[in-house]
Protein backbone atom coordinates (compact mmCIF):
# COMPACT_ATOMS: atom_id res chain seq x y z
CA UNK A 1 0.00 0.00 0.00
CA UNK A 2 1.05 3.51 -0.92
CA UNK A 3 1.16 6.51 1.58
CA UNK A 4 -1.52 8.38 0.59
CA UNK A 5 0.05 11.73 0.17
CA UNK A 6 2.70 10.13 -2.13
CA UNK A 7 1.45 10.83 -5.22
CA UNK A 8 -0.44 14.03 -4.43
CA UNK A 9 1.62 16.76 -6.02
CA UNK A 10 1.78 20.82 -5.29
CA UNK A 11 3.21 22.41 -9.11
CA UNK A 12 4.40 26.70 -8.35
CA UNK A 13 1.80 28.89 -10.30
CA UNK A 14 -0.78 26.86 -10.42
CA UNK A 15 -3.76 26.78 -7.90
CA UNK A 16 -4.99 23.63 -5.71
CA UNK A 17 -3.15 20.07 -5.88
CA UNK A 18 -2.95 17.52 -8.43
CA UNK A 19 -2.96 13.46 -8.54
CA UNK A 20 0.07 12.17 -10.47
CA UNK A 21 -1.54 10.12 -13.10
CA UNK A 22 1.78 8.82 -14.83
CA UNK A 23 5.49 9.49 -14.98
CA UNK A 24 6.59 8.92 -18.55
CA UNK A 25 10.20 6.69 -18.79
CA UNK A 26 12.80 8.75 -20.10
CA UNK A 27 10.13 12.21 -21.49
CA UNK A 28 10.72 15.58 -19.58
CA UNK A 29 6.99 15.28 -18.34
CA UNK A 30 3.57 13.60 -15.87
CA UNK A 31 0.59 13.72 -16.51
CA UNK A 32 -2.07 15.12 -13.75
CA UNK A 33 -4.96 15.63 -12.70
CA UNK A 34 -6.48 18.30 -10.98
CA UNK A 35 -8.34 17.69 -7.72
CA UNK A 36 -10.39 21.33 -8.41
CA UNK A 37 -11.34 20.68 -11.99
CA UNK A 38 -11.11 16.92 -12.33
CA UNK A 39 -8.70 18.00 -15.53
CA UNK A 40 -5.78 15.89 -16.83
CA UNK A 41 -2.98 18.01 -17.84
CA UNK A 42 1.53 17.51 -19.00
CA UNK A 43 3.14 19.32 -16.73
CA UNK A 44 7.00 19.46 -17.55
CA UNK A 45 10.06 19.02 -15.41
CA UNK A 46 11.06 22.45 -15.77
CA UNK A 47 8.11 23.12 -13.47
CA UNK A 48 8.40 23.25 -9.75
CA UNK A 49 6.71 20.08 -8.52
CA UNK A 50 6.40 19.13 -5.05
CA UNK A 51 5.54 15.43 -3.96
CA UNK A 52 3.37 16.38 -0.33
CA UNK A 53 5.03 14.05 1.69
CA UNK A 54 8.22 15.78 1.44
CA UNK A 55 6.69 19.19 2.40
CA UNK A 56 7.01 20.43 6.04
CA UNK A 57 6.28 23.47 7.98
CA UNK A 58 8.85 25.43 10.08
CA UNK A 59 8.59 25.01 13.58
CA UNK A 60 11.32 26.53 16.62
CA UNK A 61 12.42 22.66 16.81
CA UNK A 62 12.70 20.29 14.28
CA UNK A 63 10.32 21.41 11.28
CA UNK A 64 7.04 19.21 11.36
CA UNK A 65 6.53 17.19 8.20
CA UNK A 66 3.53 18.48 6.51
CA UNK A 67 1.78 14.70 6.93
CA UNK A 68 1.79 14.96 10.91
CA UNK A 69 0.75 18.42 10.40
CA UNK A 70 -2.54 17.15 8.63
CA UNK A 71 -3.50 14.38 10.65
CA UNK A 72 -3.79 16.90 13.66
CA UNK A 73 -5.76 19.02 11.65
CA UNK A 74 -7.80 15.79 10.62
CA UNK A 75 -8.25 14.57 14.65
CA UNK A 76 -9.02 18.30 16.27
CA UNK A 77 -11.59 18.85 13.65
CA UNK A 78 -12.79 15.43 13.22
CA UNK A 79 -12.15 15.45 9.32
CA UNK A 80 -14.60 18.41 9.07
CA UNK A 81 -13.52 21.16 6.79
CA UNK A 82 -12.12 23.69 8.32
CA UNK A 83 -12.23 28.02 7.62
CA UNK A 84 -14.49 27.92 4.44
CA UNK A 85 -15.20 31.35 4.34
CA UNK A 86 -12.38 33.92 3.54
CA UNK A 87 -10.94 33.56 6.68
CA UNK A 88 -9.04 36.67 8.08
CA UNK A 89 -5.55 36.89 9.03
CA UNK A 90 -6.81 36.78 12.68
CA UNK A 91 -8.52 33.53 12.17
CA UNK A 92 -5.47 31.95 10.12
CA UNK A 93 -3.38 32.87 12.95
CA UNK A 94 -5.67 30.92 15.83
CA UNK A 95 -6.32 28.23 13.61
CA UNK A 96 -2.33 27.57 13.21
CA UNK A 97 -1.66 28.29 16.66
CA UNK A 98 -4.41 25.85 17.39
CA UNK A 99 -2.73 22.92 15.51
CA UNK A 100 1.01 22.99 15.49
CA UNK A 101 1.38 26.00 18.28
CA UNK A 102 5.24 25.92 18.29
CA UNK A 103 5.47 27.06 14.30
CA UNK A 104 8.12 29.46 13.45
CA UNK A 105 6.59 33.06 13.49
CA UNK A 106 8.97 34.09 11.67
CA UNK A 107 9.34 31.91 8.54
CA UNK A 108 5.54 30.70 7.95
CA UNK A 109 3.70 33.41 6.59
CA UNK A 110 -0.20 34.03 6.22
CA UNK A 111 0.04 33.07 2.68
CA UNK A 112 1.01 29.72 4.06
CA UNK A 113 -0.93 28.74 6.20
CA UNK A 114 -3.88 29.61 3.64
CA UNK A 115 -2.25 27.21 1.37
CA UNK A 116 -2.09 24.80 4.41
CA UNK A 117 -6.02 25.44 5.06
CA UNK A 118 -7.07 25.15 1.02
CA UNK A 119 -4.64 21.48 0.86
CA UNK A 120 -6.48 20.51 3.79
CA UNK A 121 -9.83 21.22 2.47
CA UNK A 122 -9.14 19.88 -0.74
CA UNK A 123 -7.52 16.70 0.56
CA UNK A 124 -10.75 16.08 2.49
CA UNK A 125 -13.27 17.03 -0.23
CA UNK A 126 -11.88 14.29 -2.47
CA UNK A 127 -11.09 11.52 0.36
CA UNK A 128 -8.02 11.06 0.33
CA UNK A 129 -7.33 12.66 3.96
CA UNK A 130 -9.49 10.06 5.65
CA UNK A 131 -9.10 8.22 8.89
CA UNK A 132 -8.63 5.04 7.32
CA UNK A 133 -6.01 6.30 5.47
CA UNK A 134 -4.71 7.68 8.02
CA UNK A 135 -4.85 4.24 10.19
CA UNK A 136 -3.17 2.23 7.50
CA UNK A 137 -0.62 4.81 6.85
CA UNK A 138 0.37 4.65 11.33
CA UNK A 139 0.08 0.82 10.50
CA UNK A 140 3.53 0.97 7.99
CA UNK A 141 5.08 3.14 10.16
CA UNK A 142 4.81 0.86 12.97
CA UNK A 143 5.89 -2.22 10.68
CA UNK A 144 8.89 -0.24 9.04
CA UNK A 145 10.17 0.24 12.76
CA UNK A 146 9.98 -3.39 13.53
CA UNK A 147 11.91 -4.17 10.51
CA UNK A 148 15.00 -1.57 11.60
CA UNK A 149 15.16 -3.30 15.12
Amino acid sequence: MKMYLEDILSISGQPGLFKLISKAEGKSNVIVESLLTKKRMPVFSSANISTLKDVSIYTTSDDASLKSVLESIFEKYNGEIVLSAKPSNQDLQKFIENVLPEYDKERVYMSDIKKLVNWYNILITNEILTKTNIEESLKEKIEENKVEE
